[in-house]
């Protein structure tokens, strides 16, 4: 039982939860709740390092989730302790140690799937909807430039659902040659711009093709834009002058799945 706020495993695991460049050093992230623990017991059994239990959420457990759960290390903590080191308002429980499972845009063109392609993204929430979106739309991969928000902070975790396990994604060191590697490979880029010269549902999307999503304040750079081969619109009414990314991002993924 863990019963110190100054316990040096738990001073470990609050720095994974407050530093992309801890988590990068280490190669671990940190996954928070019940549902989520379950969620790798399932999906990634291998990439789970440890698991740190508050003592009445263990308690709690139903006997055939209490055998699952010390199937794999862990540790006990005193509830004030945990509560301490958790982020979330209402803590869930547990805190579980998780290997990075880190991908190649290379890799991920590899299968000729849909890719969605995010430059510049910023918000944590809207990355979380856009990998959980892209799970449910049935898109291959998501590829992100490398000035974008970090998917193994708590905050993208958490809105995953899980998805965070299921969806390969990728960081392009350079995000143009990126894309052109794409292109070299067979994909068609489609950029989503407020200028762009066709509705979204008028493409095909036949073939390799990967979607363009830019910025929320600023859109698509011009170099990521000048790279697409089409630009499609959204059409909005109204004085809206934008959607926002993870829903822009999802009409357009639903649509390749609705044309394929």
């Amino acid at each position: 039982m863990i019963t110190a706020r100054s316990n040096n495993q738990l001073k470990t695991v609050a720095k994974l939860m407050k530093k992309r460049s801890e988590r990068e050093e280490a190669g671990l992230f940190v996954c928070e709740g019940r549902k989520m623990f379950f969620e790798i017991l399932t999906q990634a059994p291998d990439l789970l390092v440890k698991a740190y239990w508050a003592q009445s959420a263990l308690a709690a457990l139903p006997s055939g989730e209490r055998a699952k759960a010390s199937g794999c290390p862990f540790e006990e903590v005193a509830d004030d302790v945990f509560d301490s080191v958790a982020q979330t308002v209402t803590p869930q429980g547990v805190l579980a140690l998780v290997k990075m499972c880190k991908k190649t845009p290379g890799q991920l063109a590899e299968q000729g799937k849909p890719l969605l392609l995010l430059e510049t993204l910023q918000d944590p929430g809207n990355l979380g909807t856009i990998l959980r979106t892209a799970e449910a739309a049935g898109i291959g991969g998501v590829i992100l430039s490398s000035d974008s928000v970090d998917a193994y902070s708590p905050k993208v975790v958490r809105a995953t659902m899980g998805a965070i396990f299921r969806v390969p994604f990728a960081y392009a060191e350079s995000f143009p040659d990126t894309l052109g590697m794409l292109k070299e490979r067979g994909y068609t880029l489609y950029a989503a711009h407020l200028n762009g010269s066709v509705p979204y549902d008028e493409p095909d999307y036949a073939g390799p093709v990967g979607i363009l999503i830019g910025n929320e304040g600023n859109g698509l750079s011009d170099e990521a834009t000048a790279l697409s081969d089409r630009r499609v619109r959204i059409p909005m009414e109204g004085s809206a002058e934008s959607l926002n990314a993870a829903v822009a991002a999802a009409i357009l993924m639903y649509e390749v799945k609705r044309k394929r």
